[in-house]
């Protein structure tokens, strides 16, 4: 078995750990990845607006 693979099955191990021990704070991580997802959208979206427009 490789390193990535094993580090993968960590990883996904540890978010199901965290997931099922802190369920509210994972619901704020999830709020908090989402939000930043949408911020930087709309920064995008500014940004080639102001492209455009001059």
């Amino acid at each position: 078995m490789n390193l990535k693979k094993v580090l993968t099955y960590l990883a996904i191990a540890f978010v199901i750990f965290y997931l099922f021990t802190q369920p509210a704070n994972a619901t704020d991580a999830v709020k908090n990845l989402f939000g930043g997802i949408g911020t930087g959208a709309e920064r995008l979206s500014a940004f080639f607006t102001s492209l455009v427009s001059g």
